[in-house]
């Protein structure tokens, strides 16, 4: 498949398939090993062919089946240094770690790579964006607070996968923890439906051509809310967008390039 398919998206696990004519990469392994082949078996792809799992940092969501993964088959493992040290003292278990420094761009096959640094609660978190075949694909989720920095990276995209995460009314409202509630909130927590729109809206240009919404909180959103607050900035722009949701349970849009 050339193109991008959402694996799995939320707090419970989180993994993307990003394919271009040559390469074939993973962003996360947050989900099991026999959920993420059952997963990209229905997108007709082997875990034989994949070529490379990009880390963006250590939390388990993210992380969660990397050690049986990396235990049956041999595919690099690309991690900042900080990110594949926490993941090695999380899990004792070290991988073949390719290290990349967050914030210079790399060469995997036909892709350049580069990761910039996001505001979330992790060692070393980082987002990428994938440029190929004059295609800008841009990947940011777990993240607080889009700062200038992500805006800028950002820019250009002809494919965003970015996070709306939750309703700050519907955090409030939930019955969890002050301590969760304050963390998802802050700035190194998780982007609102309402922060989504506003990077959407400085990230609008003529190219733009898809934009996939991840890591919905199933207790503090809702996939109707999240759309219906981004399609705003999409309405008042005139850009038709294709715009779409990413999913805990289920494969999400399969969008090619």
């Amino acid at each position: 498949m050339r193109g991008f398919c959402s694996l799995a998206s939320g707090s419970r696990g989180n993994s993307l398939y990003v394919g271009t004519g040559k390469v074939k990469l993973l962003i996360d392994a947050g989900l099991s090993l026999r959920a993420t082949q059952s997963k990209l078996k229905e997108i007709g792809i082997s875990f034989e062919e994949i070529d490379a799992i990009l880390i963006t940092h250590e939390h388990s969501d993210h992380i969660l089946g990397l050690k049986t993964i990396c235990q049956k088959y041999k595919i690099p493992i690309f991690a900042n240094s900080q990110t594949a040290e926490a993941i090695y003292k999380m899990v004792g278990f070290c991988p073949e770690f390719k290290i990349f420094t967050t914030g210079e761009t790399f060469i995997f096959g036909e892709i350049a790579i580069f990761p910039f640094s996001t505001t979330h609660d992790a060692t070393d978190p980082v987002g990428f964006t994938l440029s190929f075949d004059d295609i800008k694909f841009g990947i940011c989720t777990d993240c607080g607070f889009a700062t200038s920095l992500i805006k800028h990276h950002l820019q250009g995209c002809h494919y965003l996968f970015v996070e709306a995460n939750h309703d700050p009314h519907m955090v409030y409202a939930c019955p969890r923890p002050l301590i969760y509630k304050q963390r998802v909130l802050g700035r190194s927590g998780h982007l609102s439906n309402e922060a989504c729109q506003e990077l959407i809206q400085e990230l609008l240009h003529n190219n733009l051509r898809v934009v996939q919404l991840a890591h919905l909180s199933k207790e503090c959103n809702h996939p109707t809310k999240a759309l219906e607050v981004v399609q705003r900035a999409l309405d008042r722009s005139n850009h038709m967008i294709a715009l779409h949701i990413a999913t805990q349970d289920s494969i999400g849009e399969r969008i090619y390039f």
